[in-house]
């Protein structure tokens, strides 16, 4: 009797920044982490036909097609990845969930909440395993914050503030892209889902929110030149409240010029605070009232072996990981959930709950008033 590993076959559909990022996180993982199982990878997609070719030589794949429903068909690929464009998602991961294959799907999930309930529903149906592309939850840092405020080392939670900050839409004469459509974009969706999410892994649930949603840069050209109106936010604000009694604030802002990657946090608690940056993202700063008066400020803690899973790419504290690393991390995460060892990392529900936070902000913003989540 064989003791090899069950294997099963990977579908990338996109092959730009996520795409390969995707690609990268399989490939990492199974050199990473002893998986239950080996993902292979075996077609990638893309509509421009050279693009697809040329990565399927650079990431690994055995087959390169310009049709996505090529991977959908095909019965041995077990496992759809989808890092498409937003509006794209609901569709190709309906197709997915009906064929029987797993998806992975880059946030956000789909541009309505009701359109990522239908798929969140419909995997469930379907016994399907998902996982959404939210991979800054997979940090150390952020799993040590998080432990750090359960077990109330920070004392009694008062405050929160949350920040993801990038500039990549800072040049008014830039392109109108998929981001800018209504139902593909806008800074609180791209980004602020990240904020969201980071919120309610380290504070719990968000109960109520009060948006501001704020159209900047009114008017851009797209690809053929006709000047297009820019209805979704270039920022996005919301304060917060929490479940657990505390309050906050997040922002989303894709015009933020010269912040390439700030996705940042601060925690204050009647005992401690902590603080992080994404620009520094293998470091977590505390501050605790119980050092000696004179001696007080806040201390970095710096990774290291002793915040799994650091250890298993680098033995050595200070030598840091990165960006592809959390996505081997949550790819490790996702095949556990695929081969029944754990719960699924963050699934379509989890997706759903993050639009819903969105639209709710979205909704608030436009009436002016304080919101309840869901209601």
């Amino acid at each position: 009797m064989s003791n090899s590993k069950p294997k099963i076959k990977v579908g990338l559909i996109g092959t730009g920044f996520m795409g390969k990022a995707h690609a990268f996180g399989f490939t990492n993982a199974s050199r990473v982490f002893d998986l239950p199982v080996v993902a292979e990878l075996d077609t990638v997609a893309d509509i421009n036909e050279a693009e697809a070719r040329n990565a399927a030589r650079a990431f690994g794949f055995t087959n390169a097609t310009t049709d996505w429903r090529d991977i959908i068909n095909d019965p041995e690929i077990g496992i759809v990845s989808i890092t498409a464009p937003n509006a794209l998602h609901k569709e190709m991961s309906l197709a997915a969930i009906a064929a029987g294959k797993h998806v992975y799907c880059e946030k956000p999930l789909a541009p309505l909440a009701q359109d990522a309930r239908e798929m969140a529903d419909a995997a469930e149906a379907a016994g399907i395993k998902t996982q959404v592309g939210f991979n800054y939850l997979c940090n150390p840092m952020l799993q040590l914050a998080r432990a750090m405020i359960e077990s109330g080392e920070l004392g009694e939670i008062r405050g929160y503030r949350g920040l993801h900050a990038e500039d990549y839409m800072a040049d008014a004469s830039g392109p109108f892209t998929f981001r800018h459509d209504p139902a593909g974009g806008g800074a609180l969706a791209d980004l602020g889902s990240h904020a969201l999410a980071t919120a309610e892994f380290l504070l719990g649930p968000v109960t109520e929110v009060m948006g501001d949603c704020v159209t900047v840069i009114p008017n851009r050209k797209d690809r053929s030149g006709t000047v297009r109106a820019v209805e979704v936010d270039d920022i996005g604000r919301a304060f917060l409240r929490f479940e657990n009694g505390a309050s906050g604030s997040i922002e989303a802002n894709w015009i933020a010029t010269g912040r390439k990657m700030q996705h940042d946090f601060e925690v204050f608690g009647s005992k401690g605070a902590l603080t992080f940056s994404q620009e520094r993202f293998n470091e977590l700063h505390f501050y605790s009232n119980d050092d000696a008066e004179g001696r007080q400020g806040f201390r970095r803690i710096e990774a290291s072996p002793a915040h799994p899973p650091y250890g298993q790419f680098c033995v050595a504290p200070g030598h840091q990981i990165g960006f592809n690393d959390l996505k081997a991390i949550e790819v490790a995460g996702y095949l556990s959930a695929i081969n029944d060892d754990a719960a699924e990392p963050f699934n379509f529900r989890a997706g759903l709950r993050i639009q819903t936070l969105v639209e709710d902000i979205q909704t608030s913003s436009a009436q002016q008033a304080w919101r309840k989540v869901g209601g």
